[in-house]
């Protein structure tokens, strides 16, 4: 066979007889390579590259393939792969990767499977399916957590909780704590103390010719600083190391809802009271259309210090409007976490743009409440999230994310059940920003990212954009790993 010898170990061999490979798949199969043509890969092949891993490898004829090739995006489930390597370990993603580089695969990489582009699924090629590899390890006295690339945010989050310990970690715990990484990180601790970049201290990497390197601030510096916001386009992360903090159990929740009819009069409300917030304090707003019904306005968060203070600062708040609702009280801080979870469910049909804002305009909050409008059938969401305190302490260039000015994300997201009604849904979507976009600073959040062109993914790395594809060049010269916010190389 045209391929090099894969990894084995004592531990693979005998797991070997416990991994059930399909009798009924005894055919060549055709795959797309990374060029986009079509090669044949035998059954032999096939059986060799299984036979190597401790996890199975499924192809269409097997049993549990339509349920792996699933992804949060229903959007995407139409996609077909034609190997879907389900990972239990390091050795099963580097033969993985072995066997991929020698037949010129085309490759995604699933962790968490929460990619709302739909990158970590593909058509054709072969999925590097990371999902099995769910270990969480908190060490309370460093007050750190590794936890491996399958990790859902919701169990960083109860695993780090046990010991009153928390980093900053997204908004839905249903998201893969990798793909949330190494895109940025945005979430309720950020003002307080940073993206999740920002407390990602160390990293276990297979690289595209199927070394194994450790990055950090002390190995492979380079890897470290590009992983830190330039996604996965250097290597597979197999292991993420996060500083914690003292955080909960409990924090002070923030809740209002107001008609969508005074909708521009709660986001100016809104604006003019964060300016001055501390950073314990973490205050969104938004607006939201739930299928077939009027919609609100909301003003919701969170205090992360003393409960008397926070009640104080948010005095402003008990005081302004005529709220729907209203709720400020202690929760737990995973009860918070899993909050937008029943609104985001796996399998329904998501779209979504976002941009990120140095200073709003009265022409924003105009457009974006003229312009909101429901439907029957799809829920829309217009969530704007607070920046500033410790995400713009650090410099633009110490981590491939550059947008540290950034004092607002607004993201319009919109959702919906029924496949036939995504083209009407998504154009509105796209419509909608085409309004807002000419007042962002130009960048947007690559964990977002739908459909941009490659001209303006590169414009959104900024300064850092010529680092980040000498990077590429040096790691990944082939483009082997593609299927995200590519950096293209150019060597």
């Amino acid at each position: 066979m045209k391929r090099r010898t894969f990894v084995t170990s004592a531990l693979g061999a005998a797991a070997i007889s416990s991994v059930p490979y399909t009798s009924a798949s005894a055919a060549n199969l055709p795959a797309k390579t990374l060029s986009g043509g079509e090669i044949i890969l035998s059954d032999a092949e096939i059986k060799e590259l299984g036979d190597s891993l401790r996890g199975p490898l499924l192809r269409p004829t097997s049993a549990g393939y339509n349920e792996a090739r699933k992804i949060w995006n229903g959007a995407w489930n139409d996609r077909r792969p034609a190997l879907v390597a389900r990972c239990s370990g390091i050795k099963d993603v580097i033969n993985a990767v072995e066997f991929a580089r020698t037949h010129d695969l085309l490759v995604a990489l699933r962790g968490g499977g929460h990619s709302i582009s739909g990158k970590s699924i593909c058509d054709g090629g072969m999925v590097i399916d990371m999902s099995l590899m769910d270990s969480v390890h908190v060490d309370p006295f460093a007050k750190t957590a590794r936890v491996e690339p399958g990790v859902l945010l919701g169990a960083l989050d109860r695993a780090s909780q046990h010991f009153g310990l928390a980093t900053t970690a997204g908004v839905v715990s249903h998201t893969g704590a990798a793909g949330l990484t190494l895109g940025g990180g945005i979430g309720r601790l950020q003002r307080k103390h940073g993206l999740t970049i920002d407390n990602f201290i160390s990293a276990d990497v297979v690289t595209p010719d199927g070394r194994f390197l450790r990055a950090s601030d002390q190995d492979n510096q380079d890897l470290m600083w590009g992983l830190r916001g330039g996604g996965g386009n250097f290597g597979i992360v197999t292991s993420f190391e996060y500083q914690l903090h003292r955080v909960g159990p409990k924090v002070l929740n923030v809740s209002f809802m107001y008609p969508i009819s005074d909708a521009k009069d709660v986001l100016n409300f809104y604006f003019d009271f964060n300016m001055n917030t501390p950073d314990d304090l973490y205050i969104g707003a938004g607006m939201a259309i739930p299928p077939g019904e009027s919609g609100f306005a909301m003003i919701s968060g969170c205090y992360f210090g003393d409960f008397a203070d926070g009640e104080r600062l948010i005095e402003p708040l008990r005081k302004f409007g005529k709220p729907l609702f209203s709720n400020v009280a202690p929760i737990e801080y995973v009860d918070l976490q899993k909050r937008n979870d029943r609104n985001n469910a796996h399998g329904h049909h998501y779209y979504a743009k976002s941009g990120f804002f140095t200073d709003i305009e009265t022409a924003v909050i105009d457009n974006a409440v003229d312009r909101f409008t429901g439907t029957d059938s799809r829920r829309t969401l217009l969530l704007i999230s607070p920046f500033g305190g410790e995400v713009g302490r650090v410099a633009n260039d110490a981590t491939a994310f550059p947008h540290r000015d950034t004092q607002y994300q607004i993201e319009i997201s919109s959702g919906w059940e029924d496949a036939e009604l995504s083209d009407g849904n998504v154009q509105w979507c796209r419509n909608y920003w085409d309004a807002l976009e000419p007042f962002t600073s130009g960048g947007f959040y690559v964990n977002f990212m739908v459909d941009q062109q490659q001209e303006k993914l590169n414009e959104n790395y900024r300064g850092n954009y010529d680092r980040l594809v000498a990077l590429k060049n040096k790691y990944d010269p082939t483009n082997f790993l593609r299927l995200n916010a590519n950096i293209e190389p150019t060597v």
